[in-house]
C-alpha cells in the first residue's frame, strides 16, 4: 500500500467517522472536537475534558487514528502478498511519523492516583479488624454449677415464685416458712422472717428495685413489705386476695400481685388505700408476671394456659365497673403459662414457656400481637432469662431432662444443655451484673452457674454498645 491511497482511505474514513459521531451528540450538545490525522493529539486545541478516569472519553479519543488501527490489520489478512524490506520499512516509518508510536484506540482522560502511604494503613488495620471480630475465640460455657448450696424444704410447686436475686447483690429463698438472705459479695447467709404455720408457707418473694425492700407474698392472701437492712416489718397488705399469692413483680412504687383467685391488683405501697388498678382475664391461678423495661406494659400467665399482656395507660381503677382492659390476649400455649421474659434489646418483645404438655418457648410481638416463632424444647418450660450482653435465651427445664439450655436469639440454635439438678428446676433468678444464674429444683439444692461470661468481659462489652450506638433513643420495631 502506498502514501497515496493510504491517505485517500483515511479522508474517507474521517468524513464517515466525523457523520457519525456528530448526529447523535448535536441533539445535546455542541459538536465534538475531532482532530484530523495531520493534526497530533498533542498538538490539538486545549479543551476541557470530562468524566471517569475508568470510562474511555470520547473528547480524548482520535477517530482518525482509531479507525486505522482497527482496519488495518484486516487489510495486511487480505493482502497476504509478500512485502519488500524497503516498502515494509516505508511503512513503519510512515506508521511512526503520523501515529506518533500511538496503539492504544481507547483513551483515558486522567491516570489513577497513586495510594498514598496513609490509605494503605487504614486498610490494613480495618482488614486486621475484621479479622479479629471473626477470629474471635468462642465463649467458654461452664457444663457444670459453680457452687451449690442446700436449700431443704423448698416448696416443690410449679405455680409458685421463690427465689429473687436483688440489685444489691442479695439473693433471697423461701424455704417452707422462713426466708433467707444470701449475700452474694459475702457468702454471708441470715435469716430475714419465719411466719407462722396457719398463715404459711411463703409462696412468692420480689425486690424492690432499690434492693433493700422485699415483699412476701403469703399462702393466707396476705402480703408483707419487709425492710432487708433493718430486718422490719414495714406493713402488710390483707385483703387483696381470697388465696394465695403466687406471684409479685415491681413497678418502682406499684407492687403487682397476683393469686390463685386469677385477679391482679396493683398496690401503690406509698399510701393507705394501696389498691389503684385491677385486672380480670385469668380464670385460673395467675402464676407469672413480668413489667416490661419501660414499666408501660405488664405480661401475665395463668394455670388457664392464657397469656395477657396489659397497657398501664388501659388500666381501670378497682372501682370502675370495666376490668378486662387487656391490650393482648394470647391463647397458643397448651399448658399453664409461667415462665415470661422481657428481651432487654427489643422492648416490644415477650418470650414466654408453657408447663408440661405444651414444652414451647413463643415469642411475642406486643406492637402488632404477632407471634414470631415457637420452639418446642422437648420439656417442660419452668423459666426464662435473657441474656443482658448477647442475644441469647437461657431456659429451665422440668420433665423430663431437668436441665438449663441456653438458646442464641432469633436462630434459636442450641449453644448448650447445663445439667446438675436431678428435678425440675422451678425458680430461677439473675445476678445484678447479669452474668450469673441462680437456680433452685425440687432436689431441695440452689446452684449457681456462670452461664452468661465474666463479669469484666460483660462490663466491657455494654460499654462499647451503648458508646457505638447511633440512635440510643430510637425505639427498635421489628
Amino acid at each position: 500500500m502506498d502514501a497515496a491511497s493510504l491517505s485517500s482511505s483515511l479522508s474517507a474514513s474521517t468524513e464517515r467517522t466525523q457523520w457519525r459521531s456528530r448526529q447523535p451528540l448535536s441533539k445535546v450538545g455542541p459538536a465534538v472536537f475531532m482532530p484530523s490525522l495531520r493534526n497530533s493529539s498533542c498538538n490539538a486545541p486545549s479543551f476541557r475534558q470530562t468524566g471517569d478516569r475508568f470510562i474511555p472519553d470520547r473528547s480524548a479519543m482520535d477517530m482518525d487514528v482509531a479507525h486505522y488501527l482497527l482496519t488495518q490489520p484486516r487489510k495486511e489478512k487480505e493482502n497476504n502478498e509478500v512485502v519488500s524490506p524497503a516498502k515494509e520499512a516505508y511503512r513503519k516509518l510512515l506508521a511512526e511519523t503520523f501515529l506518533n508510536n500511538r496503539s492504544r484506540i481507547l483513551a483515558f482522560s486522567k491516570k489513577p492516583p497513586t495510594a498514598t502511604e496513609g490509605m494503605l494503613t487504614a486498610l490494613y488495620d480495618c482488614a486486621s479488624s475484621n479479622q479479629s471480630k471473626v477470629a474471635r475465640t468462642k465463649r467458654y460455657i461452664p457444663q457444670s454449677a459453680d457452687r451449690t448450696l442446700d436449700a431443704p424444704d423448698l416448696v416443690d410447686d410449679f405455680y409458685l415464685n421463690l427465689l429473687d436475686w436483688g440489685s444489691r447483690n442479695v439473693l433471697s429463698i423461701a424455704l417452707g416458712n422462713t426466708v433467707y438472705l444470701w449475700n452474694a459479695s459475702e457468702g454471708s447467709t441470715s435469716e430475714l422472717l419465719t411466719v407462722e404455720d396457719d398463715i404459711g408457707p411463703v409462696t412468692s418473694i420480689n425486690w424492690a428495685p432499690d434492693g433493700q425492700h422485699i415483699a412476701i407474698g403469703l399462702n393466707n392472701s396476705d402480703v408483707q413489705l419487709w425492710d432487708s437492712s433493718s430486718d422490719q416489718l414495714l406493713r402488710t397488705l390483707k385483703g387483696v386476695h381470697r388465696s394465695r399469692v403466687g406471684t409479685l413483680a415491681w413497678n418502682k412504687s406499684i407492687l403487682t400481685t397476683g393469686g390463685m383467685d386469677g385477679k391482679i391488683v396493683n398496690n401503690d405501697v406509698r399510701v393507705r388505700n394501696h389498691v389503684v388498678h385491677t385486672y380480670r382475664g385469668h380464670q385460673q391461678e395467675v402464676c407469672g408476671l413480668k413489667w416490661s423495661g419501660s414499666g408501660k406494659q405488664l405480661a401475665s400467665g395463668g394455670n388457664d394456659n392464657l397469656l395477657h399482656v396489659w397497657d398501664l395507660s388501659m388500666s381501670s381503677s378497682n372501682r370502675g365497673s370495666n376490668e378486662n382492659q387487656w391490650l393482648h390476649r394470647f391463647e397458643g400455649h397448651n399448658a399453664a403459662v409461667k415462665a415470661l421474659a422481657w428481651c432487654p434489646f427489643q422492648s416490644n418483645l415477650l418470650a414466654s414457656g408453657g408447663g408440661g404438655t405444651d414444652r414451647c418457648i413463643k415469642f411475642w410481638n406486643t406492637l402488632t400481637g404477632a407471634c414470631l416463632n415457637s420452639i418446642d424444647t422437648g420439656s417442660q418450660v419452668c423459666g426464662l432469662l435473657w441474656n443482658r450482653n448477647e442475644r441469647e435465651l437461657l431456659s429451665s427445664h422440668g420433665f423430663t431432662e431437668n436441665q438449663l439450655t441456653l438458646w442464641k436469639y432469633p436462630s434459636m440454635v442450641k449453644i448448650a444443655d447445663l445439667s446438675g439438678h436431678t428435678s425440675r428446676v422451678l425458680y430461677m433468678a439473675q445476678s445484678p451484673d447479669g452474668c450469673t444464674v441462680a437456680t433452685a429444683a425440687g432436689d431441695e439444692t440452689l446452684r449457681f452457674w456462670n452461664v452468661f461470661g465474666n463479669p469484666e468481659v460483660a462490663a466491657k462489652s455494654v460499654a462499647k454498645a451503648a458508646s457505638s450506638e447511633r440512635f440510643p433513643n430510637y425505639s427498635r420495631i421489628r
